[in-house]
C-alpha cells in the first residue's frame, strides 16, 4: 500500500519504513557508519558521506514530509538549525514579515543574526490582515507564520495569509511546532514551507533535539539540500531513529494532550486569582472561529495570566510538582514556564510588554499524567500564588 492511501494515524508509524531487507527488523536500523563503501568512483548505492546523507536519517525525512503531505524533508539538529538554513536561502535586501508573537530563539535569529546580514524583519500582528498588507514591500520574499503563536498562542488564518502572499509572489513559512500534522496541515492550507522543532511533540518524551524542514517546492528544496549539505547543522543518526519512535505515538499522544488540555484551560477561567486563561479551544479566544476553522483540535497548550505580577508567578511556579518547571514543551511529561524570564527572554522588555508577555504570565504544556492529578497540581499552586 502507498503512502498517500494511508491515514494520519498509519502514517506516523508506516510511512517511509519498511522492514529491513537483509535482517526482517521491523524497525529501521540505526545506521551510524560516517562514510560509505563505493563500487568505483563516483559509483555508490545513494550514500557516500553522512553529512550529506543517512539512511536513518532519510527514513525520518520521508516518515514527516508524509504526515505533512510535502514532496520532501530535511531533518536538522535543532530547530533554530533549520530556521536559519531556510533564512540563509534570502540575501542582503530581502525583507520578511514576521508575525509578532514568536519563540524567542526565532526573534534572536531574525534580529541578531539576519538583521546584521541586510536581511530586515517588520513584526506584524498577523491576525490583522489589514497590518498584513500595509508591511508588503517590494523586497519581501518571506512571512513568517507561528500558529498557534508562542507564548500568547494567536491563531493565523494561514489559507488568508498564504493567498494575499502568494498573489505577490511571496513564500508563505509556517512553524507548526505547536499544533503537528495532526492538527493542522499547513501545505494544504497554501504555505510554502513548513518547521518543526522535533524536540517538541513530534520527539514527545524530552530526549531529543532536532529540527525539520518540510517542503513540496523543488527549488527550494534544491537550496536548502545544498545548504543542510555545505553548513552542516545535520540530525544525527541516533536522534532520527529516537524521533521516528517517537513519531510512532504521535497520534494517540496528540489526543491525549488535547483532551486534557481544554478541560484543564474551562477550569482554570474559573479559578480566583486567574486574569485570563488563553487556549484555541475556548470560546473566550480571539480566533477561536479561526482555530475551528483550520485545525483538528486545539492542542496541548495553555497560557494563563496570574494576578500578583512576579511574586505571585515565582509561588505557583515553585509550588507544582507534576508540572516540571522548565523550558521546552510537548513531551509526555507536564511542563511549565515562565515565557518573560526563560524562552522570551531575548525578546525586549518593551516588546515583551506590548504583546502581552507580563510577568504574571505561565505557560503550561499538557502532559499525559492523570488529569484529576494535574487539576489538583496547579490548585496547589494557584493557593501558593494568592498567598504570595
Amino acid at each position: 500500500m502507498h503512502d498517500s492511501d494511508l491515514n494520519l494515524e498509519s502514517l506516523v508509524i508506516h510511512a517511509g519504513q519498511e522492514p529491513d531487507p537483509r535482517t526482517g527488523a521491523v524497525m529501521p536500523p540505526i545506521v551510524l557508519a560516517s562514510t560509505f563503501a563505493q563500487k568505483s568512483p563516483g559509483q555508490h548505492t545513494g550514500f557516500e558521506y553522512a553529512r550529506t546523507d543517512n539512511p536513518t536519517r532519510r527514513t525520518l525525512e520521508h516518515c514527516a514530509a508524509a504526515l505533512e503531505g510535502a514532496e520532501h524533508g530535511l531533518a536538522f539538529s535543532s530547530g533554530c538549525a533549520a530556521m536559519t538554513t531556510l533564512l540563509m536561502t534570502l540575501s542582503p535586501g530581502d525583507h520578511v514579515i514576521a508575525c509578532d508573537d514568536v519563540y524567542g530563539g526565532t526573534h534572536r535569529i531574525l534580529e541578531k543574526v539576519m538583521r546584521p546580514k541586510g536581511v530586515e524583519t517588520s513584526w506584524v500582528d498577523l491576525t490583522d490582515l489589514d497590518a498584513l498588507e500595509a508591511a508588503f514591500t517590494d523586497a519581501t520574499k518571506l512571512v513568517w507564520i507561528e500558529s498557534p503563536t508562542n507564548p500568547l498562542l494567536k491563531v493565523i488564518d494561514i489559507a488568508a495569509v498564504a493567498e494575499r502572499a502568494k498573489a505577490r509572489g511571496v513564500r508563505v513559512g509556517v512553524d507548526n511546532t505547536f499544533a503537528t500534522p495532526m492538527l493542522q496541515r499547513p501545505l494544504s492550507l497554501g504555505a510554502d514551507v513548513v518547521l518543526h522543532s522535533t524536540t517538541k511533540y513530534l520527539n514527545g518524551h524530552s530526549d531529543v533535539v532536532g529540527g525539520m524542514i518540510l517542503t513540496s517546492d523543488d527549488e527550494l528544496n534544491e537550496q536548502l539540500r545544498f545548504l543542510q549539505n555545505s553548513v552542516g547543522a545535520v540530525q544525527s543518526a541516533f536522534d532520527s531513529f529516537m524521533v521516528l519512535r517517537g513519531l510512532k505515538t504521535l497520534a494517540v499522544r496528540m489526543e491525549r494532550h488535547c483532551k486534557s488540555a481544554i478541560e484543564l484551560a474551562g477550569w482554570l477561567e474559573s479559578q480566583p486569582g486567574v486574569k485570563r486563561v488563553i487556549h484555541p479551544g475556548l470560546e473566550s479566544h480571539g480566533q477561536h472561529a479561526v482555530a475551528a476553522k483550520q485545525m483538528k483540535a486545539f492542542g496541548g497548550m495553555i497560557s494563563v495570566e496570574i494576578e500578583g505580577g512576579l511574586p505571585a508567578s515565582r509561588a505557583f511556579l515553585e509550588t507544582t510538582r507534576l508540572f516540571t518547571l522548565a523550558e521546552s514543551l510537548g513531551g509526555v511529561e507536564s511542563l511549565i514556564e515562565h515565557p518573560a524570564l526563560m524562552t522570551h527572554g531575548a525578546v525586549p522588555a518593551d516588546k515583551r510588554a506590548a504583546l502581552g508577555i507580563s510577568d504574571g504570565l505561565i505557560r503550561l504544556s499538557v502532559g499525559l499524567e492523570s488529569l484529576e492529578d494535574l487539576r489538583a497540581d496547579l490548585g496547589r499552586a494557584l493557593e501558593a500564588a494568592r498567598g504570595a
